[in-house]
Parts: structure tokens; C-alpha cells; sequence
């Protein structure tokens, strides 16, 4: 018989070490830095350090640890200038991908150090494994009962099984939708804390439940978050069947089978558990809820009869305001009542004042005045502040211009560039509320003949409506006569909730087609989405380059728009035309406007002449 071959004891294959060991021998040095001084940035250098320590490959430089996760400019730039400092130091062939004799070996034990509390939790915990053997199996991640990864995930499966439906969610109408489902608020956080129940998103972003995608964000399902959503909705209706029904017995993360304290995962990063804690936090008391949206909805045709209707067709986004259960509020921009002539703009404020206007200073990204329609919503005893109600921002926006504004406005440029922003806000009825100033007009930069024909080209050409007023006075006489009006007109609506994202930038298809039920946008959608300075599209981009042409208006670049949507687009046209003449004439049969006229071969021959000419212009 055979000897048989000796027994190998102890552990079959060692653990790779780090290829990588200056790299994380450095971040672990200013980790613990960090750590000393009480830095928050000591979580950043700990996820770096568990990106790196994943990474099986040697790198040259830090930048090209710009492809890990966690690693951005900032620790790159540091890890950069401590290589060049080695490098002075060693010679420029020194290596670095073993390290100098005597330096103590940067072990993977070093993640743990972070957090000497979670440490010792975790040793606790160790004590009461069944296997005894002292080591801790990682546990699967679930958010806890009506928190806010466990509203997200519902309602985003819930979304994904109605027939028919967007395997998406925006955020403005994933909040609304999933807010019954939480204990916290989406928008508002608890006081003393600064963090809301869509904190917790980015948690089931990190674990692959929720993808987030395009701009602006949609939200969706994993495979993942879909098999854990199942589970979850399974379990749900469990406990809604009975309390012997609870399925498969779903544990939210926090909960021990003995009852003990929660499973804490050192194999994750350290932001994980802050994300768990803050979706653990105490939960305030609930807001009550505004009814939920019905089939049949009481609207409004924008021409300004109320009407009633079936609006079965659509189905609203977030929820609904019936009657009876909101206000109109007049939001005027913070710039109308501070800095510039003051004394004029604090007349405002007091002529609104005394004619009784419930008003809101707020900051308005576009436009000086608009009206919302606010939630009301009784105090909750216990809170010091109110519950914020919804807001749903009513059509009519006015952008007020004195003479000496709009004549600093139009040569600065900001003129046009107002309409074209006013225009792209989601509501459609804008006004342009225009101050006369008497003698004072004869002292401007500009002739008054040609701001009087910048008036009526605002109302003809662009189809604003134009209201003039002598003064201030007059323009708070107005301001208070619409809101009056808008309150009597509105007083017997069922405001649906509509997403801008889904309806376009304008709306008015629906106001052409007759769709009589009163669909509005959110505030903070509305004023999200009229920010200045937000990233924009290549065709925004191209889309502002043709508006600084002479004459060509908005109209005339969104013309050209439908037909070749970037400069790439255009450019590759002008390449397939066979001649010079044809290059000039591109353009020229181009529709614009409601009266579909031509482009025309002047304005053709001048953005021929500004995408073609090599070198400068002449």
C-alpha cells in the first residue's frame, strides 16, 4: 500500500498582496492623519484605500488611478506630488512597486482601524455566531421598513408592473410617489439633522439595486434591487394579509435573529454604514398626505372658463390638490425688493402689502413674479415647524422691465436671452410688465423709438403679452388684480401634478389639443430647471451660437434645429453641398414661426459664412 502524501495544515493560498504597496502605504498614512485631527475626509481616503486594495494591476502614476472608484483630482494630485518627491529622493528609477527596505508592509488589516466602536460591535457580534469560529459571514443589505431605500424600491417596482409603463422614475415624481411608503420626509429634514429619506438613494446606488441615469436623472431597477423589491413587496402584502403571512420572513438590515444588536459589514466601505444610520434615524412624526389622485379630475381650459372632465387617460404623477385644500401665493424674486433703486423696491413691497396680497420673497431662477398653489397642512403637535405643503406653480409668470432696464438689457444682451429662457420655463402664459419712466426716457443710451419697437416686436414677434404702467404703484395695482383674479379662477380646480420632463419644455401642445383638466409642475421642478448656469446639451449650446447672429430670433434657431441639431450635423452638410452657392443657400427654404416663412438666403449666406470661413472674419 502506498504512503500516503503528507497533510498540508494552515491556509491552502495566501492572500495577493496589494501591487500597488507606496500608493496604499501613503493613503493609509493620510487616512490616519485625518483620523487624528477628526477629519471627515478620513471616510474619502478609506474608500480609496478599498478601491486600490481591489485592484489586481501595478500603476505608473495616481493618474491612472482616476479609473478606480473614489479616487478623484484632488487624491491623485496628492498621491502625484509624494511620487515626485520619492522620486527626487530615490533616483528616477526607483521602484515603486515594492517598498524600501524596512518599511513596515501596509497590510489589508489596516481597513478596520477606522472605527474602534464598529470594531468592537463587531466583536460582540462574533461572540454569538452559531459556527463558533470566531468569523463573520457578510450579511445581504435590506433597507429597514419604511425608510427611505425601502419607499424607493417599492414604488419603483411598483411602477415597473403597472402595464404599459416607463421602466423609469424622475426624482420629482419618484419622491411624490413613494412618500406614503416612508416615515420621514423626502424633502425636508428632521430638525438637527440635515439629511431627508432620499438620502438613503445613493446607498442602494452603491449595492446595485438603483441605477441612475441621463440627464436629468432617471431611476430604475436593477436585477438586483428587482429581485430584492419582490421579496420586499411579497413581504408587504404579507403583513397587510396577516401577521402569520410574512413570506419569506424579509429581515431590514439592523435586525438580529436573537435580538441583539444590528450586523455591522466591515467588508463594505465606511460610508455604507453612515448611509444605514442615517436611514435609521428616528423617525419624525408622518405629515398627513393630500388625497390621492382619482380617475376623474375637475380642470380648467387656459382660456379661462373652468370646465370638468374625465381624465382618465393620464395618470397624474404626483398626486393631486383638490379643492378647498390649497392657496394661491404670489412669489416675487428676492432682486425686486433688494440692492438697485431700494426705495422703489420696497415701495412695491408696500403697495402689496397694503392691498392685502399674501406674497413669498423667494429666489426665482427666471421670470420676477409667478403664482403657486400651495398645500395647506395643519401643524403636527410635537413640531416646531409646519409640515411643508406641496407647491404647483401656477401658468402665468411676468418679467418686469423699467425703460432704463430694457434699454441696459438690450445692450448687454440679456434681452433676448430672457424670452428665450421665459419661453423654455413650462409655463405659457408669460408677461412682460413694462414701467414707462416719463421724461426720464430722453436721457437714455438708446433712442425711445427704438425701445418702443422692442415693445411690440416682445408682443407681435415673440408673443408675449405686454402690460405698461406708468409706475410703481401701477405695477403693484396689477400684480394684486391678478392675484385676485387667479385665486377666483383656480378656487375650483383639481391641480394635477405633472412632470416637465415627460410634457416638454413649452406645454402648449396640450392647451392646442383642448385638454381641458389643469395639469402644473412643481416649484422646485420648475426652478430647477430654470437655472442659468446648469450644464447644458450640445443643441442648448449650439441653440445660444445662432441666437447671437443678427436677427435670428428664437423662432429662426429653433428652426434650423429641427434640421441639424448640432454643429457636427451642419457642418457635415455644408461638406455634402456641390458648390459654393448651394453651401449659401442651405438654409434658405427653412420654415420658421407660425406663418412658416423662409429662412431667407441673407441670414443663410451669414451662418454659411460664420461655421466656414477660415480664419477671421472680415
Amino acid at each position: 500500500m502506498p504512503a500516503s502524501e503528507p497533510v498540508r495544515l494552515g491556509r491552502k493560498r495566501a492572500l495577493p498582496s496589494c501591487p500597488n504597496p507606496l500608493f496604499l502605504k501613503w493613503l493609509t498614512e493620510l487616512r490616519d492623519q485625518a483620523r487624528e485631527k477628526g477629519l471627515k475626509i478620513q471616510y474619502t481616503y478609506q474608500k480609496a484605500i478599498s478601491s486600490l486594495n481591489k485592484y489586481p494591476l501595478p500603476l505608473q502614476s495616481a493618474k491612472e488611478a482616476k479609473i478606480l472608484q473614489n479616487f478623484g483630482d484632488g487624491i491623485c494630485k496628492i498621491l502625484d506630488e509624494k511620487l515626485q518627491r520619492y522620486y527626487r529622493e530615490n533616483g528616477p528609477d526607483a521602484p515603486i512597486h515594492t517598498l524600501p527596505v524596512g518599511a513596515p508592509p501596509p497590510g489589508r488589516q489596516d481597513n478596520n482601524n477606522l472605527a474602534p466602536s464598529r470594531k468592537k460591535n463587531a466583536a460582540g457580534d462574533q461572540g454569538k455566531d452559531k459556527g463558533g469560529a470566531g468569523r463573520k459571514k457578510k450579511r445581504e443589505y435590506v433597507p429597514q421598513k419604511r425608510s427611505g431605500g425601502y419607499a424607493v424600491l417599492l414604488t419603483l417596482y411598483r411602477q415597473s408592473q403597472i402595464p404599459g409603463s416607463k421602466d423609469y422614475m424622475f426624482k420629482m415624481e419618484l419622491q411624490a410617489e413613494a412618500q406614503h411608503l416612508c416615515d420621514k420626509s423626502f424633502t425636508a429634514p428632521d430638525l438637527g439633522s440635515k439629511y431627508t429619506a432620499w438620502s438613503s438613494v445613493s446607498t442602494l446606488i452603491q449595492k446595485n439595486l438603483v441605477i441612475k441615469t441621463h440627464n436629468p436623472a432617471r431611476y430604475s431597477l436593477t436585477e438586483e434591487g428587482l429581485t430584492l423589491a419582490e421579496r420586499l413587496e411579497s413581504a408587504e402584502q404579507g403583513t397587510k394579509d396577516g401577521p402569520e403571512g410574512d413570506g419569506e420572513g424579509v429581515r431590514s438590515e439592523g435586525e438580529e435573529e436573537e435580538g441583539g444588536p444590528g450586523v455591522v459589514d466591515l467588508t463594505g466601505s465606511d460610508d455604507d454604514g453612515e448611509e444605514e444610520e442615517k436611514e435609521e434615524d428616528i423617525p419624525a412624526e408622518r405629515p398627513p398626505c393630500a388625497a390621492q389622485p382619482s380617475s376623474t379630475a375637475d380642470g380648467m381650459g387656459f382660456s379661462g372658463n373652468l370646465q370638468n372632465s374625465q381624465a382618465t387617460s393620464r395618470k397624474p404623477n404626483g398626486g393631486c390638490l383638490l379643492p378647498g385644500t390649497y392657496e394661491i401665493i404670489l412669489c416675487v424674486d428676492f432682486i425686486e425688493t433688494t440692492g438697485g433703486s431700494s426705495h422703489c423696491k420696497q415701495d412695491l413691497v408696500k403697495e402689496l402689502q397694503r392691498n392685502g396680497v399674501t406674497f413669498d420673497v423667494r429666489k426665482l431662477n427666471v421670470g420676477d413674479f409667478l403664482w403657486v398653489a400651495r398645500e395647506k397642512l395643519a401643524p403636527v403637535p410635537g413640531q416646531l415647524r409646519a409640515p411643508a405643503g406641496r407647491e404647483l406653480v401656477l401658468d402665468y409668470i411676468i418679467e418686469r422691465k423699467r425703460m432704463d432696464d430694457l434699454c441696459g438689457s438690450i445692450i448687454d444682451g440679456r434681452f433676448r436671452e430672457q424670452k428665450f429662457r421665459l419661453k423654455r420655463c413650462g409655463l405659457r402664459r408669460p408677461v412682460y410688465l413694462v414701467e414707462e419712466c416719463g421724461t426720464a426716457a430722453s436721457h437714455l443710451s438708446l433712442p425711445e423709438t427704438t425701445l418702443q419697437q422692442a415693445i411690440v416686436n416682445t408682443q407681435v414677434v415673440d408673443g408675449f403679452f405686454v402690460k405698461r404702467v406708468q409706475d410703481v404703484r401701477e405695477s403693484a395695482a396689477y400684480l394684486t388684480v391678478m392675484t385676485r383674479y387667479l385665486t377666483k379662477l383656480y378656487q375650483n380646480c383639481t391641480l394635477i401634478c405633472r412632470s416637465r420632463e415627460l410634457e416638454g419644455d413649452g406645454g402648449s401642445d396640450e392647451q392646442e389639443r383642448g385638454t381641458p383638466f389643469c395639469s402644473l409642475i412643481s416649484f422646485a421642478e420648475f426652478n430647477h430647471g430654470a437655472v442659468k448656469n446648469k450644464c447644458q446639451t450640445v443643441r442648448e449650446v449650439f441653440a445660444r451660437q445662432l441666437m447671437q447672429i443678427s436677427g435670428l430670433s428664437g423662432d429662426k434657431a429653433a428652426a434650423i434645429l429641427e434640421h441639424y441639431s448640432t454643429p457636427h450635423s451642419l457642418l457635415t452638410a455644408y461638406e455634402q453641398c456641390a458648390s459654393e452657392a448651394e453651401k449659401e443657400k442651405l438654409l434658405s427654404s427653412i420654415r420658421y414661426g407660425k406663418l412658416k416663412r423662409n429662412l431667407g438666403p441673407a441670414l443663410s449666406r451669414t451662418v454659411y459664412q460664420l461655421y466656414c470661413t477660415q480664419g477671421a472674419l472680415s
